[in-house]
């Protein structure tokens, strides 16, 4: 099977051994994104919904550098360090999955990457 790497400008570089996204078959799956800016590669966002905001921003670009949008994804893990901000984040992620959402799973974490107070990874069918 051959494996083709996703890399764009738009979304924030990968701060470790890792890449935004990779191409295996009929699938592309894509790192976690937090709430970094893309030109700064700085935290952004004060809130849970001001960091939700920008993740959807972030992987919606990685999306675009793939030839996808986000009704390709198929399968979201959402990471949050606290689920008292379930609600708030849940509304910013149902307006970019209005129609056909994929599957999902939400899970309360005892921290993320740089202070993080959420983090989304996804996987996208490119058939």
């Amino acid at each position: 099977m051959k494996k083709e790497i996703i890399a764009t400008d738009r979304a924030p570089k990968a701060i470790g051994p890792y890449s935004q996204g990779v191409r295996a078959g009929g699938f592309v799956f894509f790192s976690g994104q937090i709430p970094l800016d893309p030109a700064t590669g700085e935290m952004r966002g004060a809130t849970c919904a001001e960091q939700a905001e920008l993740v959807m921003d972030n992987i919606g670009a990685m999306l675009g550098a793939a030839g996808l949008d986000f009704s390709s994804v198929v399968k979201t893990t959402i990471y949050l360090t606290d689920l008292a901000n379930f609600a708030a984040v849940n509304e910013i992620y149902g307006r970019r999955f209005a129609n056909e959402p994929p599957a999902r799973s939400t899970v309360e974490v005892k921290g993320l990457p740089k202070g993080a107070l959420v983090e989304i990874e996804v996987i996208a069918y490119a058939g």
